[in-house]
């Protein structure tokens, strides 16, 4: 099914990417690299519009606000920063006390919140960060309205669930952990994957959220109780993963690990974007493109079109053709009837 056509590789990192978003709108697109510099771009045409200058090490994660006015990146170099989107300026930054990098970070829903997840290093705990951000920068603190520390093993992804009632960790086990962001409870937990979680984004209304793990599998799972709703199986590490806003389908992007890319081919490293049917869980399409394993996925909030960082360190921007919204299975059509 070749419903697509390919927008535009767009190289403004130079190394891999690990995070990439759109903006609420979709007329944004940020990405964050190992190369300490995130970016934004035009999201139709993937002209960059500029950089973000401020940390000192590998970006792994980012968010941005509602209004698209402000930017969260989290480093390793120690670092949680929000920036002012329009001017690219610093407006805060959150240091750790031992330099412990910052894994992942994520704006709480109405942005008057956030949190960072910091690694496990120089004896400090893994630890969930809950801050205030305040309206008036001048009035900002470095102070956290709660720490959460991981006994376990180490978070490798975090988001906001509902309403902010509660916050949802994967980690390198593959096991997935809900927590009370005000009493740092556990609520839930549950290992469905066998390997390190990758990714995690929700559905459109929160209801469920997939994950991506080096087990070589993405799961669709209950955000309240961690049930597996849908499994989708690969023969390589699954590195992202993505729901479609409009469209029963999912994507999945990975490959083989970045260590053997030099060894291996394109076509024997298996570095496609790859489409499932969400619910009969078949594969129905594969993209190519990067010349390396896939790091991250995100599809347009309008769902017409999706965008890629791999670790060749290019983002690419795919828009799909009509044939792609017409593309159904027979079951689907009987049911409409």
């Amino acid at each position: 099914m070749a419903c697509w056509r390919h927008m535009r590789a767009a190289a403004g990192h130079t190394r891999s990417l690990t995070k990439i978003k759109y903006n609420r709108d979709g007329d944004l697109l940020f990405s964050v690299s190992k190369d300490k510099l995130p970016c934004v771009w035009y999201s139709h045409n993937g002209e960059r519009l500029g950089t973000f200058e401020g940390h000192d090490g590998a970006v792994w994660d980012l968010d941005v606000s509602y209004d698209s006015n402000r930017l969260l990146t989290g480093s390793a170099d120690g670092s949680c920063i929000l920036w002012n989107v329009s001017n690219g300026k610093r407006l805060f930054r959150w240091k750790t006390v031992s330099q412990n990098a910052v894994r992942a970070v994520a704006f709480a829903e109405g942005d008057r919140m956030g949190l960072f997840v910091t690694d496990a290093t120089m004896g400090q705990a893994c630890t969930i960060h809950i801050f205030e951000i305040k309206e008036n920068i001048a009035n900002q603190t470095s102070d956290y309205i709660n720490t959460i520390p991981i006994s376990g093993p180490r978070a490798t992804f975090a988001l906001w669930g509902h309403l902010n009632k509660t916050i949802i960790t994967g980690h390198v086990d593959g096991s997935i952990t809900i927590w009370d962001p005000t009493t740092g409870d556990i609520i839930n937990s549950a290992k469905p994957h066998s390997g390190l979680i990758q990714d995690m984004q929700f559905n459109r209304d929160k209801g469920c959220f997939i994950t991506a793990s080096k087990d070589h599998s993405a799961l669709v799972i209950d955000a309240n109780t961690l049930e597996v709703l849908k499994r989708y199986e690969t023969t390589r590490p699954v590195n992202a993963a993505a729901i479609s806003p409009i469209r029963p389908h999912i994507m999945l992007g990975g490959g083989q690990d970045a260590m053997n890319v030099t060894m291996t081919s394109a076509k024997q490293g298996k570095f496609e974007v790859r489409f499932y049917h969400l619910v009969f869980e078949e594969e129905i399409a594969r993209v190519k493109g990067h010349f390396g394993p896939i790091n991250t996925l995100a599809f347009h909030p309008d769902g017409k079109s999706f965008a890629s960082g791999g670790e060749d360190g290019y983002v690419r921007v795919h828009f799909f053709d009509p044939d792609y919204f017409k593309f159904k299975y027979a079951e689907e059509s009987v049911a409409e009837e």
